[in-house]
């Protein structure tokens, strides 16, 4: 696992590792060695400064360049510097590297390369006055642009900003921050990579995901093994207004391609008729519904359609009503594996109270979106967006839940440990997405159930899966035309390729 910073923890991190005998300046050099060998250089290049620390790495950047034979434009926006910085401007200075303050008349054209020094992750707000201009150059130049460790307007913890430096490569320093995957990075960052300087975190990091942390989950079988051997698992939902024959059994078919052994899907009787014919593999059983097609309470029934799992997922268009909390307080209560709370079982939550997660058996993994979690938390989308991480931790530490929080990238902790999935695409925008979800994520906690793979990593793992499927769905039919079911049907390539990467 990659390991993830906050601004706060990578600002400890350096000045332990400066207290520890080496200097800012060292550090500062090896940035710059790491931007310097993360790509090949063009002959035209600027790089452009503000006055902070992250503009000292452009300053030693630029000796490096020259020293390689490319002799780079400084382009400072402000005549300041900070202590470190200055030791490597005053350098290019005596090494004749030119300089010249930033003009917003001329801009950033000419340039093959365009290297942004502007804001390093301490910043946050937005860009104002020059800064915002020297953006705004950086963007319409046409160059190669690279950013030194975060992209310049891109806040390093929460991944928002206004006006941001759009780059082809970002150069992280040290480890990657949380603002490099959430919010709108995706949309600015092209391809990004991380640069070790000799750093040791001082506290525990985030863990962002990949194939490789993912293998135990989907090991070669044994021939002596049957369905039994893989996990049941039940999913229950679908109402009249929210049928989706076809997006029903999506759900179901993603827990099969996903190694559950046997997916019985629990949805009320009367839309039966339209649900039957396209569960082709997967069981059914038929819920007492109130004539209309929305499920009623049955304390029978909920045994029978849940007995003999080993995970279970509810919510998946079964519509908000008392009804449906009922039914969720009761598995809760009743049930001790695994359970995924989704779509209206969350909002029913959400409604009818929270305490019901304080009555559980079993393990509880709540998959909200971001309106969702507002509705859950009781906070306003914009303050969740500032620190997205600081309350799915807050939450899922206070209610003892696994919380998965969905978006561009996926924020999954059990209140202590904090993974980060940054698979997906924006292709997966699109109804019944987070059904294929719930489905795969049944069928990975399942799995769990009587082995050493923890329950976070399971979820973790199913939304990394979720989105390495979705990406290729994406490559094969396009971000417009893109579909759930495009996403199920590219399940077993995401599998090869995770198992491919051991």
């Amino acid at each position: 696992m990659d390991k993830v910073l906050s601004s706060a923890a990578m600002r400890d991190s350096d000045a332990a590792t400066i207290a520890g005998g080496v200097s800012g300046r060292e550090l500062m050099l090896r940035a710059a060695k790491g931007i310097y060998n993360s790509t090949r250089f063009e002959k035209r290049v600027a790089i452009v400064c503000g006055s902070g620390n992250n503009a000292g790495d452009g300053y030693a950047l630029a000796l490096l360049l020259a020293d390689g034979g490319i002799i780079p434009q400084l382009i400072l926006l402000y005549d300041k510097f900070s202590k470190d910085s200055k030791y490597y401007f005053e350098r290019c200075r005596q090494a004749g590297i030119p300089y010249s303050f930033f003009d917003s008349k001329k801009g950033l054209l000419g340039y093959q390369t365009v290297v942004d020094c502007i804001f390093g992750t301490g910043f946050h707000g937005s860009p104002t006055g020059v800064a915002r201009d020297a953006i705004a150059a950086i963007n319409s130049s046409g160059a190669y642009v690279i950013s030194a460790d975060i992209n310049s307007g891109l806040d390093s913890d929460s991944g928002m900003g206004d006006f941001i430096v759009k780059s082809d490569l970002t150069v992280s320093v040290g480890f990657y921050k949380s603002g490099h995957f959430l919010g709108r990075a995706k949309d600015f960052i092209k391809k990004l990579v991380n640069c070790d300087i000799g750093i040791e975190p001082t506290s525990s990091p985030y863990c962002r995901i990949e194939p490789c942390d993912l293998f135990p989950l989907f090991e070669e079988r044994k021939n002596f093994s049957h369905k039994g051997s893989f996990g049941y698992i039940t999913l229950i939902g679908g109402s009249m207004c929210y049928g989706g024959a076809v997006k029903l059994s999506n759900l179901a078919t993603s827990a099969l391609r996903s190694g559950c052994g046997v997916a019985r899907l629990a949805a009320p009787r009367s839309i039966a008729p339209s649900l039957t014919p396209y569960l082709l593999e997967s069981t059914y059983y038929p819920m007492p519904d109130d004539g209309e097609g929305n499920i009623v309470f049955s304390e029978r029934d909920i045994d029978a359609a849940i007995s003999g799992t080993s995970a279970v997922a509810i919510g998946m268009g079964i519509g908000k009503s008392r009804a449906v909390y009922d039914t969720v307080e009761y598995i809760l209560k009743n049930y001790d594996k695994s359970v995924i709370i989704d779509a209206d079982a969350l909002n029913s939550v959400a409604e009818y109270g929270l305490t019901v997660l304080k009555n559980k058996r079993g393990t509880v993994v709540l998959t909200p979106h971001l309106l969702e979690f507002s509705r859950l938390c009781g906070r306003d989308r914009e303050s969740i967006l500032e620190n997205p991480i600081k309350h799915a931790v807050e939450f899922a530490r206070e209610w003892g839940v696994i919380l998965l929080l969905k978006g561009p990238s996926t924020v999954i902790t059990d209140g202590k440990d904090v993974y980060i999935s940054d698979s997906g695409c924006a292709g997966m925008a699109t109804a019944g997405s987070g059904d294929v979800l719930s489905g795969i994520l049944a069928a990975l906690l399942a799995r769990c159930d009587g082995c050493d793979i923890s329950a976070l990593l399971a979820a973790a793992g199913g939304a990394y899966l979720n989105g390495l499927a979705g990406e290729i769905a994406q490559a094969r039919v396009g971000d417009v035309c893109m579909t759930a079911s495009d996403t199920v049907a590219a399940i077993p390539s995401a599998v090869k390729k995770i198992r491919e990467v051991k």
